[in-house]
């Protein structure tokens, strides 16, 4: 008798190998595809925060910095000592996102020969395809941490060289694929050239802020900056990240204490200083987005700016409105999505009117990426608010046509052998 199971011999089944970050995305991604196929096939879904982990390419972007002596720098790093950290402030000491090497998808270098698109691209493809997305918004990774560079020109010559190759080289090969624009946010006057350099970009759909940083965003310097975004109708994002090295967070001795307080602790902070010094009074068109600090830190930041604005109305003059008001006119997006309590959760979207004000995002390929089902099986939305919150909201604010761009989950399924 064989001892081999009973599926072997079928050619429609194989053995999965594994999960590594080497392996193929529609493999690491299976279950979220029979999800798709089962749950939100028929949804329009769009991604707000997916990550084109630049720094798996980071020789292509480096050599396209216009700056002599910091090309010549860079490079010479990466093909050195600093190899994907070239210029960066990234201590690889303090990395653990891959938990070990234990969350294989972290970190992907799948193979992709034979493919006709860029490297990130097909990948790109095949996750969008996977999760039953029609479209992604990609930010960075490694740039992420950019904000606290003790070189400001490092995050300028930076930003220009990764929006070349982004509008350049990665999204015009799929047009499902958008992208943000890295202002340098350190160098306000670089970011206004930027902006009216790239604003009328088909596949810029918006400017984005890695929130990793200490300037204050009412500060003088960003007001043309400001009126020049709101002139160009697309929104603003804060995208939040985390920085051990940041004193205020040097105690904290585990990366769970760091990750669970950073991502909060920034865009609270942006959003506290935008808030009391009126600038949505300033700049009342610009629709702002607040990515990646989940949910729960919303209406508790209502709470307390509420209270305090109450008995101190005199430091605010400014604003016409408490400031629940007005955050409940920002954008916030998904994940990570905080599904302890369900009770809990349910009051936090109901604070800021998530039907109307939140979005999908999955953070993929990061090591706490969320799928849409994190939304479809959330018991106390509507039909309605579900479809909205993928992608329905997405659309109005960047606007994206709402006409079917992904392939059906079922076909997706079906070019891939089952897996056992």
């Amino acid at each position: 008798m064989s001892s081999r199971p009973p599926h072997a011999e079928s050619p429609d089944v194989r053995e999965l190998a594994e999960i590594g970050n080497r392996s193929d995305t529609r493999d690491v991604l299976s279950h979220a595809t029979k999800q798709a196929a089962r749950e939100y096939d028929d949804y329009f879904i769009v991604d707000i925060d997916a990550h084109v982990s630049e720094d798996h390419f980071w020789g292509e972007v480096l050599e396209l910095i216009d700056n002599d002596v910091w090309r010549d720098l860079g490079v010479r790093q990466f093909n050195g000592f600093g190899g994907s950290n070239a210029l960066l402030n990234i201590a690889p000491g303090l990395s653990h996102q891959s938990v070990g090497g234990r969350i294989g998808h972290q970190g992907r270098k799948e193979p992709v020969e034979g493919e006709d698109s860029h490297p990130f691209v097909v990948a790109a493809r095949r996750g969008m395809d996977a999760m039953g997305l029609d479209y992604q918004v990609v930010f960075p990774s490694a740039m992420l941490l950019l904000g606290m560079h003790p070189q400001d020109e490092v995050e300028v010559v930076l930003a220009r060289a990764y929006n070349r190759w982004m509008i350049e080289t990665i999204l015009p090969q799929d047009d499902r694929l958008k992208g943000l624009l890295y202002l340098p946010y350190n160098t306000p006057e670089v970011c206004e050239e930027l902006v009216e350099r790239y604003a009328g970009e088909e596949n810029i759909i918006g400017f984005t802020v890695c929130s990793t940083r200490n300037n204050p965003v009412h500060a003088d310097c960003y007001m043309r900056l400001y009126a020049m975004i709101q002139d160009s109708g697309k929104p603003l994002a804060f995208h939040s990240g985390y920085h051990w090295g940041d004193p205020s967070f040097s105690q904290l001795n585990r990366f769970l204490s760091m990750h669970a307080l950073s991502f909060t602790h920034y865009n609270q902070i942006h959003v506290t200083n935008w808030l009391i010094n009126a600038m949505p009074e300033r700049f009342p068109r610009i629709k702002m987005l607040w990515v990646e600090s989940g949910l729960a830190w919303i209406p508790f930041l209502m709470q307390r700016l509420d209270h305090e604005g109450l008995m101190r109305p005199s430091e605010a003059p400014g604003l016409k409105r408490l400031p629940s008001e007005y955050m409940k006119e920002m954008y916030y997006t998904t994940q990570p999505m905080e599904r302890t309590d369900m009770k809990l959760l349910e009051a936090s979207m109901y604070s800021f009117n998530a039907e109307t004000q939140l979005l999908y995002s999955s953070d993929w390929p990061h090591w706490d990426w969320d799928p849409p089902h994190t939304i479809t099986r959330l018991p106390f939305l509507s039909e309605q608010a579900k479809r909205n919150i993928l992608g329905l909201n997405a659309a109005r604010i960047f606007n994206l046509p709402t006409t079917r761009k992904k392939p059906a989950a079922e076909q997706v399924l079906r070019e891939r052998p089952r897996i056992s």
